[in-house]
């Protein structure tokens, strides 16, 4: 009456008998048992007998608390004519040979049948209340997967709570090596789509390249023969085209516009990502001639203030001359 008891939920395992899956948990760390595996392989082959038509494999080794390590293995059966099968797992008893390698539990990996679910749900577990039992198969979450199992004590609590903590540090790892391969998988992703951008722009100059090659093999080919007739019908097509983009008001303007703005805004955008002044060449060749012909205009400009000033000169000398003059005439 003094002890804790309450009920968890653990997984009810999915592997048929003809898996052959069983579980071994070892009383040793799972760095000795990697360490080792090879020697474990040995050993579990001869406690079977040494029979050369039997292999021993490892399926899985997970960390367990307390130092301990849970070891899945099967066992593969060859027969004469050459095919193989797996020793089903409940025949495959070794549990009174396993001791000697530190094995402190062994059991089949099998699903439970409908008949043993049905059975362990009625009859509640010794030292287990009934009504307890009861609420448990009420509150189980998810009762196609999960069945109640009795926790006794707190020590079974301790049990849980460690199995549980593993778990999620081995989550916790899983998670971290996801999460790394995410981020590397992002940089070649990053890299390709670099390479892929680089490789465009390489085929892009290689098609014009190419194109440039086969219109002048396709001018040395023709050359010497009279313009066709889908020819000249290009030839009406592409003056057209040409006399479109050349009017003033139509494409031409537009595209000169933008190519204003976009010069423009490469301008700004190098000032300001480079922290100094960077000029576009077409555009300092436009600020040139622009400057050119605002200082022909003040050179012209200054040409004619000249000549302002020597007329200016000229009158007022004649005026200066005819003063003497008039004066002796009125005097």
């Amino acid at each position: 009456f003094v002890h804790l008891q309450a009920v968890g939920y653990s997984l009810m395992p999915n592997n048929k008998d003809e898996d052959g899956l069983v579980v071994l948990v070892f009383n040793r760390k799972e760095i000795d048992i990697r360490s080792q595996q090879q020697q474990l392989v040995e050993s579990l082959h001869k406690i079977l007998g040494g029979n050369q038509t039997l292999t021993v494999n490892i399926e899985g080794v997970k960390t367990m608390p307390d130092d301990q390590t849970e070891v899945i293995i099967y066992v593969v059966e060859r027969s004469p004519n050459g095919t193989s099968r797996r020793v089903p797992a409940t025949t495959t008893n070794i549990k009174s040979s396993l001791q000697q390698l530190g094995v402190s539990l062994s059991m089949a990996r099998t699903e439970l049948s409908p008949a043993q679910v049905k059975q362990l749900l009625q009859n509640p577990p010794a030292g287990v209340d009934p009504i307890i039992w009861e609420q448990a198969k009420v509150d189980n979450p998810d009762p196609d997967k999960l069945i109640p199992v009795p926790m006794v004590g707190f020590k079974e609590l301790l049990r849980r709570l460690k199995v549980q903590d593993q778990m999620t540090k081995q989550h916790q790892t899983r998670l971290d090596i996801i999460s790394e391969d995410i981020s590397e998988l992002q940089k070649n992703q990053t890299t390709t789509m670099a390479k892929i951008a680089q490789y465009k722009r390489k085929l892009m100059a290689l098609s014009h390249r190419t194109l440039q090659v086969l219109i002048k093999q396709e001018i040395q080919r023709k050359s010497g023969y009279a313009i066709q007739a889908d020819e000249e019908q290009l030839r009406v097509q592409l003056d057209t085209i040409q006399c479109e983009l050349n009017a003033p008001t139509q494409f031409k303007g537009r595209l000169n516009e933008l190519m204003s703005q976009i010069r423009m805004q490469n301008h700004f955008g190098a000032v300001r990502a480079e922290e100094r002044y960077y000029i576009d060449a077409d555009l300092l060749r436009e600020i040139k001639q622009h400057l050119k012909q605002q200082q022909e205009g003040l050179s012209h400009l200054i040409s004619i203030i000249k000549d302002d000033l020597e007329d200016i000169k000229l009158i007022e000398h004649g005026l200066n001359e005819s003063i003497p003059i008039r004066g002796g005439v009125f005097s």
